[in-house]
Order: structure tokens, then C-alpha cells, then sequence
């Protein structure tokens, strides 16, 4: 049975026993739970997104650092691949358990979300639920979680304290530009969802994206990691499917250009929509450029396009 929580254990091993070559700071709390600085306190790093981006997947996919053409411009890219799509991105690497307990509020992703069934609807859809005894949950974070929340993660995860790994990740440090681009592949097949596909039926996924440069200001960085994947961002996926018309449809709807939201850098939509991610069309979360295969058919579909304008006007060149 594929265990995204006991495959992820076995990365998070890799990455405490090497925590001085992954820049990486490790440490036990009072309740026995192991905490993993990657960029807080800690320096992180391009091989520290690495393994998170792993490690959000569950281990059930692979991630690799290269560099990549865009037009004009040769930028740090990450490479991500998996043949557990539905699985390792959604039931995994898909951020959705927000974490709030008392004035601590941080973004949950990865292979304990499975266990805590967060969100639960979603586990429905994909029809998966982990059965561990360890937890791995990666969190977007600026601080250390209390004891508090650390009680309310074990908690819902159903495991000891002394089971439970944490890892922290800034967004404004290379190790959070890294791993937030490493969702690419995810990305597309949370849209293809959204739009009526059955994420169960891709049975492959790959795709690479521009790694973002740091910016110190949250919103900044925040911005430039949203835009290295729906203006430069690129997803491919195998699927066996019955209806080239219907397929042809869905992906010429899925990539971010589709999106009345579309044209301008994440920060100033974030501002002109009062900083509410909920006034944003949700439709503009996508990669730039999607593609997908049937092998049914041997068709292959392609819609969307790489924009460099806007995303250089997003990173400041």
C-alpha cells in the first residue's frame, strides 16, 4: 500500500542525518516532536527545496535543480516528476490544511494532510487515506510552532508526539522559492480537478518552473513564487481517457491565460483585489502551460503560453 507519510520518513532521515549539507537546523521539542529548520533560523538552500518538494510529494516523486531557457533569460528551474500524480500532489503536496491555533497561523502541506484527512473533501475525490504510525507535515512559516500546536498536529494525525516531523519553510528564502516552484505539476492537476476531471485518471506528471529570486518582503516573495508558475510554469500528463473533444476542452481551460485574472504580477492583483485571495479568480492558479497525452487516443493536447514580460516585470528585470 502506497504510504506517503513512511516514504516521506525515510527522506526526512536523509535530511537530519546531513543537516549541515542541506543547510538545514534539527531539533527535538519537550514534547519529543522533531522540528526541521530550513530557512528560518537556518540557511536552506537550493538542495534543501529539493528535498521539501520530496518531500511535500511523499516521496512518491522527484525533484531535480537545473538551469532552463526562458526567451532571453537562463534562470534556476526545479524539475519535478511522479507517476503517483493524484496521490503525491493532492494527497500530499497540495497546501490545504491552514494551521490556526491561538495567534499562530502557518500552511500545512505534505504527506500528513493524508493522515489528518485535511481537506477531507478532497481525500474523497482522490479516494486515498494514509495509514501510519509517523507524520510529516511541511509548514510555510516565519516561527516555530508553540507546544500548542504542536499537541493540535499530533492530535489530528492520530500519531505520538515523538512521531511527528515538522518542517518549517519561509516563503522569502531559497528553500521556499525552490519548493513553491516544485508544485507546478500539482498546480495543474488541482485545476484539471477543479474543472471537472477526474484527477485519478492521470496516471503520469511532470513539469518545471523558473525558481523565483528571494525578495526579503513577504508579499514580494509571495508574489514572484505565484508568478514563476502561472507565467512561466510548464505541466505535462499522460491520461487514458475516452473523449479527445471533452479532453480538448478541459485543457484549453486549464492553464492560467484562461483566467479573467490573468495579465499582471500576482502582488498587484493581490492588491487590487484588497489583498482577499478569495476576491481572485481561482482559475488563474495554474501553470502557464499545460499539456496532456492520451494514450488512449495517442492525441496530445497543448494550450497556454510562457510569459516572460510579465514575469520579468514580476522578479524586477
Amino acid at each position: 500500500m502506497v504510504s506517503v507519510n513512511k516514504a516521506a520518513k525515510q527522506l526526512v532521515d536523509e535530511l537530519c542525518k546531513n543537516a549541515d549539507l542541506y543547510g538545514v537546523i534539527v531539533k527535538k521539542t519537550k514534547l519529543g516532536a522533531t522540528l526541521i529548520d530550513a530557512g528560518i533560523q537556518a540557511k536552506g538552500g537550493f538542495l534543501a527545496g529539493k528535498f521539501v518538494t520530496e518531500i511535500c510529494l511523499g516521496g512518491y516523486g522527484k525533484a531535480k535543480v537545473l538551469w532552463k531557457r526562458y526567451d532571453d533569460l537562463e534562470l534556476p528551474s526545479i524539475f519535478v516528476s511522479t507517476g503517483h500524480p493524484a496521490t503525491a500532489a493532492l494527497g500530499s503536496q497540495f497546501a490545504g490544511w491552514q494551521i490556526k491555533v491561538g495567534s499562530y497561523r502557518a500552511m500545512g502541506s505534505g504527506p500528513a494532510r493524508a493522515l489528518a484527512l485535511k481537506p477531507r473533501e478532497l481525500y474523497e475525490k482522490i479516494r486515498y487515506k494514509d495509514k501510519a504510525d509517523v507524520a510529516v507535515l511541511v509548514l510555510e512559516t516565519t516561527k516555530e510552532p508553540p507546544e500548542d500546536v504542536i499537541t493540535y498536529v499530533f492530535g489530528q494525525c492520530k500519531v505520538e508526539p515523538d512521531r511527528l516531523f515538522l518542517v518549517l519553510v519561509p516563503t522569502n528564502t531559497v528553500t521556499g522559492c525552490t519548493q513553491i516552484s516544485g508544485r507546478v505539476v500539482e498546480t495543474g492537476i488541482h485545476k484539471l480537478m477543479n474543472l471537472g476531471f477526474d484527477p485519478k485518471l492521470i496516471t503520469h506528471g511532470c513539469g518545471y518552473a523558473p525558481i523565483a529570486p528571494v525578495h526579503p518582503r513577504f508579499a514580494e516573495a509571495m508574489g514572484r513564487t505565484n508568478d514563476a508558475i502561472l507565467y512561466a510554469g510548464v505541466a505535462c500528463y499522460t491520461t487514458s481517457y475516452d473523449n479527445d473533444e471533452k479532453l480538448r476542452d478541459l485543457v484549453d481551460m486549464a492553464p492560467s491565460s484562461a483566467s479573467k485574472s490573468y495579465g499582471k504580477p500576482f502582488l498587484e492583483i493581490f492588491k487590487e483585489a484588497n489583498c482577499d485571495f478569495y476576491r481572485i479568480d481561482p482559475g488563474l492558479f495554474a501553470p502557464a502551460v499545460l499539456m496532456v497525452n492520451n494514450v488512449k487516443t495517442g492525441s496530445v493536447f497543448k494550450a497556454g503560453r510562457i510569459n516572460m514580460e510579465v514575469y520579468k516585470r514580476s522578479i524586477g528585470l
